[in-house]
């Protein structure tokens, strides 16, 4: 998984800046620098650095997300492990202030603008361009899948301590990017690992799922093909380029606070049993780390460098989303809260979380304080603001 298809948003009476003709890309044939514009979709991304001598860059999974809003506020994605986010990358960065005026941002241009779209990018400006560094595209890469009806909570709850315990382990290789997807009806384990068959062969990943009823594990050795066949789940399709009425929250669990037996089994006994008011629901746990927990906290306006993997959720309605809705996804956080009780989760910044207590505590940690002094220099009168963005010191 990765990041979501973000929605627009924000509250009545506020302008929101398309940036949907900011498409352009060139890239330095010598150092492998990118020239991104901040409209271009994933998608394009992708299909632009390949074509453009087999490079690539961290970025997640949805195809149709622009990199501007992506790349601002993270951008985890099964490469990130190994490359860090696509917030990682960024280079240097145009960026339109409130007061009309274009800068650069960059190490020794206006750090601070970069420390702050690194993570907050819409709290401080509007950012045009990027220039971002670039890898050498994986020449091949297995794409896995273990799927399970859902059964008791009993089972449920120990395929999922078999995951954390997997995921874990300090040894496990950057090159393995995981996700935990649980349904209505289905536990999906499914990742990709960035080397050959034969290499994940080695892992006998099958050992530890051993009752799935559908498995598989396929070799892509072209990288646009693989990326493309991420923006193929389920879940994805439904929260695309149709606006959908939806709610979504955020967990990060970092190596010291992983859920612990009794939450585990607390939650898949919640999730059996609760009523959810709506089919369309998703609890994603998504493997992180790796190049991400090499960053210093910060080095970034993103603070979560700690994670080891996300709890996202999501649940899609026709029509607005029920109290009933909003209530199965609080209680699941609320859950899992009580069995680590003193920790300090956080929340992503890419998942809009309206009825977050606190929220920019939340999304940015223990930068909030350097965040909200340089929004007081760049923009003391908060006109880029959204209900949770930052405010000025």
């Amino acid at each position: 998984m990765s990041d979501s298809c973000e929605g627009l948003g924000g509250s009545d009476g506020a302008v929101v800046v398309d940036m949907k003709n900011f498409r352009y890309f060139s890239i330095d044939p010598v150092t492998h620098i990118a020239t991104i514009g901040a409209g271009t979709p994933l998608q394009d991304v992708t299909r632009q650095l390949h074509d453009a001598g087999g490079r690539a860059m961290a970025h997640g999974t949805c195809p149709s997300i622009g990199i501007g809003g992506h790349a601002t506020i993270g951008g985890q994605g099964p490469t990130s492990r190994m490359w860090g986010m696509a917030l990682d990358h960024i280079l240097e960065a145009e960026v339109v202030l409130a007061n009309s005026t274009t800068i650069l941002a960059s190490a020794t241009k206006n750090p601070d603008v970069l420390f702050a779209i690194k993570g907050a990018g819409a709290s401080f400006g509007i950012v045009t361009e990027f220039k971002v560094r670039t890898e050498p595209a994986p020449g091949s890469a297995v794409q896995y899948s273990y799927t399970f009806n859902l059964g008791e909570a009993r089972s449920n709850a120990d395929l999922f301590k078999e995951w954390q315990s997997l995921i874990s382990d300090p040894t496990l290789s950057r090159k393995f990017a995981s996700v935990f997807t649980v349904s209505h009806n289905s536990i999906v384990v499914s990742g990709t690992y960035f080397g050959t068959k034969a290499e994940f062969d080695a892992f006998q990943l099958e050992n530890r799922f051993p009752s799935s009823n559908r498995s598989s594990a396929v070799e892509f050795t072209n990288w646009k093909g693989l990326v493309a066949h991420w923006g193929e789940e389920v879940f994805l399709q439904l929260i695309t380029d149709v606006p959908t009425w939806f709610y979504s929250k955020s967990l990060s669990f970092s190596p010291q606070a992983l859920i612990p037996t009794s939450g585990i089994d607390a939650l898949f006994q919640y999730l059996t049993n609760q009523t959810s008011g709506t089919p369309t629901w998703f609890v994603i746990f998504n493997l992180v780390g790796g190049a991400i927990n090499d960053v210093h906290t910060n080095a970034t306006a993103y603070a979560h460098r700690n994670s080891l993997y996300w709890m996202q959720s999501y649940a899609v309605t026709v029509g607005r989303v029920s109290q009933t809705t909003i209530d199965f996804l609080n209680g699941i956080n609320n859950l899992i809260a009580a069995s680590l009780p003193g920790t300090n989760f956080g929340a992503y910044p890419g998942y809009i979380d309206p009825r977050l207590s606190d929220s920019q505590l939340a999304y940015w940690g223990s930068n909030l304080p350097q965040l909200r002094q340089i929004k007081a220099t760049i923009d003391p009168t908060d006109v880029f603001h959204n209900p949770q963005s930052v405010v000025p010191a």
